[in-house]
């Protein structure tokens, strides 16, 4: 799946429509950019392929290089990309980058037994040149057949030419058993109040 962006150069302190992001072109060997991108199209790029994707880097007046996107930050309350790091990768050497995990299938340990499903992790960080990158990499949840079965690092089927980096005993989802909802004790029974004092006697004075 080829991706594709196009960038303009920015200055440095350049008031940017609101259309436009700024982004920063950096790399192994490669003097520091900085750039702008339409939004809509960054916006595309990062659900194409996200950030263990190559994307095709267009800039005006330049070359097409091979970048991935980094450290994206976000509007917080709009969700919309709002910055972006464009690190450009030689093609020849190896990149550790970070993986996400599809969860797919259904876990019969779930479905029949009752299980409850744990996912630990989300992602896998890998090791393997720029051509061998995928764009996420798929954990098949129908071996998880009784309780406490685990899926680990070591389990997963990479692409070839991909090593995983975290601890191959690194648990990445498990079954448990349902954990019981504890019961409130009923009230304890409302003590006796006291019983009231006798009421004071009053004293008549005896006519004399």
């Amino acid at each position: 799946m080829e991706i594709k962006l196009q960038a303009q150069a920015r200055e440095l302190k350049e008031n940017l429509a609101a259309d436009f992001v700024p982004a920063v072109l950096y790399g192994p060997g490669v003097a520091n950019q900085n750039l702008k991108v339409r939004k809509i199209d960054l916006e595309r790029a990062v659900e194409a392929g996200g950030e263990s994707t190559l994307v095709d880097l267009e800039i005006t007046g330049g070359q097409t290089v091979k970048v991935l996107l980094k450290d994206l930050q976000f509007n917080p309350i709009k969700g919309t990309v709002r910055h972006v790091d464009l690190y450009q990768v030689d093609m020849k050497k190896k990149i550790t980058t970070e993986i996400p995990l599809h969860f797919v299938g259904e876990s019969k340990a779930v479905k029949e037994l009752g299980c409850l499903l744990v996912k630990n992790m989300d992602s896998v960080e890998v090791e393997c040149l720029p051509t061998d990158l995928v764009s996420f990499i798929e954990v098949d949840i129908s071996a998880l057949k009784e309780m406490h079965d685990t899926i680990s690092v070591g389990d997963l089927k990479l692409p070839k030419g991909m090593e995983a980096l975290d601890d191959a005993e690194n648990s990445i989802v498990t079954v448990t058993e349902q954990e019981e909802e504890e019961v409130a004790p009923a009230p304890a029974a409302a003590e006796a109040a006291p019983a009231a004092a006798p009421a004071a006697t009053e004293k008549k004075e005896e006519k004399k």
